[in-house]
This record gives structure tokens, sequence and C-alpha cells, in this order.
């Protein structure tokens, strides 16, 4: 049969129309529902309910069981027993067999009382034996943990002795190669802390002129000292000179990055950093030394072709050295002759990089403004060396009311004077204003904190040493809250190695967790701080607000 058929349907008297009707195909076989035979055909009619799907029932939201499962099927069925229960006796004219007979003797009767004693020294058997066994578990158990604790304390010592040694290497490493401000902050400090022995010495066994002469001697020395350090730091101002100009370079070639919704990290390359990274691959292979003519000749002629794309006086000296330099190497001078040449045209190259106009991605990352106006805001003068600079380059205390003198005049004056190291302080600083970050309960006072205060407070009220142990090493040092559900200040603060803070920490109560006089001493360090801040406007607020917390906790 067709899938689909013609059907010629009468509309009206005289209309028709035809009708297309598609046939469905049955996927199951229908079920005979009765029918007729045509008697002079012999053709066989079924009924209309064999021609049609079977309409399904709507679902009641009852689960319904048949009737078999409804219905318990019972059957009945007559048993008859192996033996007769009948008491049949021997008796005159029936004889009964007693050879399976036995003969049951009563025996000894058990009372309750006996009986329960029974049970009690059987219940106290199996005591003895799971006690012996819980003790053997319990021992063996004890020995197993004080091995590991043993093993654990043993890998904890090794590791901060591999931490020490790693750190007086790194250290010593920083002193033989100073590169950084906090590197020679050290060498100076050793330096002084050198001067005082020797003075001391020179001072405790030595007299007249020959303590004249050996004390001329040491400031010969010193001065020599002095004059070394120096040397290294030109050095590494070179160094870090070329590594800044890099790290500006390479900032201004990475693409741009932003977190999608699910968190990935999409990049992209804009007309800007197409530039920067053109301008970078350029600057590293005119920077390169000791590489071959033909390859020299073919980055200094890509140069030119990058350069004249703009004109200016700045362009036109660097196309006029660049042909300089092809015209000397052609002449086959020495390299040693072309090494001021190259760094004028590096320089003079860099000075292209850093204009806007030509490098766009730079424009965001100089420190001076292409635009002289806003040179007049946040500018400030100097007392010391009397020069006008950003707000940037002077350090601020919380307890200053006016600017002062810059960074540079300052760490000048603790390289000739005091000779101090306040790398440790650094350092302390920086890990307590990360810890209370990632408190993430909007913290304020650390960051109004500054460095002469942190320095301060360690020293004067904490006498650079543990509150608990005593432990004077800086390296090992860290400030934490005092109670750790309220924001950190210095009068909520405590000094104390890595270790005990992490125990101090965890503590829910403090005053179950220290004796009376610990706590009395605390708290006396923290009047003392309250005292020093109370002098600093910006911290009148915080100090008003924890005095009325302290009394409400008072009352409570």
């Amino acid at each position: 049969m067709p899938d689909a058929i013609t059907v010629r349907v009468q509309t009206d008297s005289d209309s028709f129309q035809e009708v297309v009707v598609k046939i469905e195909r049955t996927t199951y076989n229908k079920p005979f529902l009765g029918g007729f035979r045509s008697m002079l055909t012999g053709a066989e009619f079924h009924n209309a309910g064999s021609q049609t799907k079977p309409k399904k029932r709507p679902p009641k939201g009852i689960q319904l069981f048949c009737k078999q499962t409804q219905t318990v099927l019972e059957k009945n069925k007559l048993q008859q027993t192996r033996n007769t229960t009948s008491t049949q006796m021997t008796k005159i004219g029936l004889y009964v067999s007693n050879m399976t007979d036995k003969l049951i003797s009563p025996g000894k009767y058990l009372t309750a009382e006996e009986y329960h004693k029974r049970r009690l020294e059987a219940v106290i058997v199996l005591q003895k034996y799971f006690r012996r066994w819980h003790a053997i578990h319990l021992v063996q158990n004890l020995m197993e943990q004080k091995r590991l604790r043993l093993i654990q304390e043993a890998q904890e010592e090794l590791r901060e002795k591999k931490e020490k040694e790693e750190k007086l290497r790194k250290e010593y490493e920083r002193k033989l190669n100073p590169k950084t401000k906090e590197d020679f902050e050290l060498l100076y400090h050793d330096l002084e802390l050198w001067m005082q022995e020797e003075t001391e010495r020179i001072n405790r066994t030595l007299t007249g002129a020959e303590r004249k002469a050996a004390l001329c001697a040491l400031l010969e020395e010193e001065t020599r000292l002095i004059a070394c350090i120096g040397m290294h730091k030109l050095n590494a101002n070179k160094e870090n000179q070329q590594k800044a100009i890099l790290y500006l370079l390479d900032k201004c070639a990475q693409p741009r990055r932003w977190k999608a919704y699910d968190g990935k990290i999409t990049e992209m390359d804009t007309k800007d950093t197409l530039r920067g990274k053109e301008l970078l691959e350029i600057y590293r292979s005119i920077s390169t030394k000791d590489i071959p003519k033909d390859e020299r000749t073919d980055v200094l002629l890509t140069l030119r072709c990058t350069v004249k794309e703009h004109e200016c006086k700045l362009t036109q000296e660097i196309v006029a050295l660049i042909d300089r330099e092809v015209d000397l190497m052609s002449r086959d001078v020495k390299e040693c002759n072309l090494e001021g040449l190259r760094k004028r045209i590096c320089t003079l190259f860099l000075q292209y990089i850093k204009i806007p106009t030509f490098n766009p991605g730079v424009a965001g990352l100089l420190k001076v403004p292409q635009d002289p106006l806003k040179l007049y805001k946040n500018v400030y003068l100097c007392h010391s060396c009397e020069n006008y600079l950003p707000s940037t380059e002077f350090p601020m205390p919380a307890n200053s009311c006016t600017i002062g003198r810059c960074r540079r005049c300052y760490q000048l004056e603790n390289e000739a004077r005091q000779r101090e190291a306040y790398f440790k302080y650094r350092l302390i600083l920086e890990n307590l204003r990360k810890s209370e970050a990632a408190y993430q309960d909007d913290a304020k006072i650390v960051f109004l904190v500054q460095l002469p205060d942190l320095q301060y407070m360690i020293e004067n009220i904490w006498n650079c040493q543990s509150a608990l142990s005593a432990c004077s090493d800086l390296h090992e040092l860290v400030m934490v809250r005092w109670d750790k559900h309220y924001e950190w200040s210095p009068w909520n603060t405590i000094l104390l190695n890595k270790e005990e803070a992490d125990a101090h920490l965890k503590l829910c109560n403090l005053q179950k967790a220290y004796e009376a006089p610990f706590i009395y001493r605390i708290k006396q360090k923290h009047i003392r701080a309250k005292n020093y801040f109370a002098q600093i406007p910006a911290m009148s607020s915080f100090l008003h607000r924890s005095n009325n917390q302290a009394i409400a906790n008072s009352y409570k």
C-alpha cells in the first residue's frame, strides 16, 4: 500500500474535492475484534477498532496491582506423623520390649544464686582478656604515635636547619653580589657593626699614639670599603637600569587580558601591543653584542626603515648614526671602537620608543606625564636636595604633619650616619598586611601604619623579641592580632615567632589560655602603643571606636 492516497470527497451537490490521506504504518500486531466475510466475494471486513491505534488511558497517579498479587493462595493438606504417640505399657497378654529404654537419674540441683555466680565469673574472665587486649592495643598505638611524632619533629628540625642554612646562604650571596637597595642596606649595616667592634677593641686595648694610629688605619679601611661598595652600586645600577628598560618594553608588548565568566583568561593583541612587540624585538637585536656583521647590518636596516616612518629631528639623528655605523663597519673598524656609537643608537632609539606618538602603548607607563599641567599636582619640594618630586617619593610617617625629606635623602643619611637595615622591619610589615588582607574584613589601620611606626613599636614597645619565648631573630618574628575577632591595630597586636603565632590564632579564649600576669603585661604594651598613636589625627577615630568596644566588653 502506498504512503499516501488521494480521496475524492463530495463537498456539495455538484462539487468534489480531492484530499491527500497519509497512511500510517502500524508497528504492532492488531488484535482481531470481530468482523464479517462477504458471501459474494469472500473478502474479510474487520471492525473499525482494529484499524486505529488503541487509546491510551491517562495515568491516575496510583500504583495498581493485578488480582493475583492482592490475594493469597490457600491450600489444605493432611499430614500423618511418623511415630505413634501412644503410651502403651506391659500388661497381661501384651509384651512391650524395653531394649531401647534409657535410665535417667537426676543430677545436682543448680540454684539461681549459683547460676548467676557462674555467669559472673565467666564475664570477669572475658573482661580480663578484653582489657589485656585493649591495653596492648592502646600501648601499641601510643608507641606508634610517639614514633611518628619523633619522625615529624626530626623532619621539622631538619627543615628548620635547612631553611636557616638557605637563609644564611642567600644573605651571604646578597652581600657578595648586591643588586637591590636592601642588599646595600645590609652591607652598610654590617660595615657599621664591624666599625663599632673594631673601635671598641682599639679603645679597650690601645692608648696614646698607638690608639690614634689604629683609628686612622681603621678610617682608611672604612673609606676603602665604602668605595668598594660604591663600585658595586654603580654596576648594580647599570644592570637594574637595563632590566627596567626591558621590563617597560615587555609591558608595552603584553596583550590585553581579562577573565571571562567561566574563569578562563582571554588574551587579545591590539595594534598598540603589536607595535610594542616590534619595537621590543628591534631593541633586543641592536642591544645584542658579538653578532656577525651581516646580521648587524640587517638589524640596522630594519631599524632605519622603522624610524623613517616618522620624520623629526630625533629620527633624522638616528638615521645619520645608522649610516655612520654601516660605513665604519664596511671599512673594517674594530668592534671596541664602535661601542660608543652603538650606545648612542640604543639611547636615541629608547627615547624614540618612549614617545607615545611613535609607541602608543607606552603612554600609560611613563612616570612623567605628557601633559605639563599634570606636573603641578601632587608635587612637593624636598628641603634637603631642593628638588621638586611627586608625593610618592616622600615617606610619610603616621604622626607626620608636614612634608619632609625625600626617600633618596633619607637613604643617603642612613648610609652616611646610622647605617640601619630596615629590610627585616619591611618584611614584617608586608607579612602583616598580607595576613590582614586575607581576613577580608575591611581592615584599614594596618595600611595607615608606616615603616618608622612599626620600627618604633618593635624596638621600643616589644623590645625586638617574642612576647612568649623572647626570640630576638627578626626573620622569625611576625605580628598578629591579639584578639582575632577584632581588626588589627597597635593596641590589638602581639609579637611572636611563626609557630607561636599559628598556635595563638587557634585559641578561642585568651583568658583561659594565658595567665593573668602575662595578659597584664600585654595590656600595658597596648596602652603604650595607644599613647604613641594618640598624637596622630588619623588614628583618633579608631582609638575612640576601640575604647567604646572595650567599655561594651567590660559591661558584658
